[in-house]
């Protein structure tokens, strides 16, 4: 499944109309995010998190999207199971998001 870009204006319905959903915080500036997109990417197409819906959200851009999981650094990963927050953490370790993925899945 590919990585969906959402905006204040969709993040809502995005997260309601998916029972789990992991979202990517970044800015453009970050460096760190960048390095973390193509891992992201290929999670988002591993058969194992096929029930999984991945978002991008530009957190300077969507202020009501970053505050809704309490953004605090970049890049920020939050899951959500429907429109509630389950865990949210700023990270660069792949790791940390698989483990947020498959706790996300338990």
């Amino acid at each position: 499944m590919a990585v969906i870009k959402a905006t204040d204006a969709d993040f809502e319905s995005a997260l309601g109309s998916n029972p789990l959903t992991v979202v990517k915080y970044y800015a453009d500036w970050c460096g760190s995010c960048k390095l973390i997109s193509p891992k992201f990417r290929r999670m988002s197409e591993d058969e194992r998190f096929s029930g999984v819906h991945f978002l991008e959200v530009n957190a300077e851009e969507n202020p009501d999207a970053r505050h809704k999981a309490g953004v605090n650094n970049l890049p920020f990963f939050a899951t959500f199971k429907g429109i509630e927050l389950a865990e949210g953490v700023a990270t660069s370790k792949e790791e940390s998001i698989l483990e947020m993925i498959q706790n996300l899945q338990a």
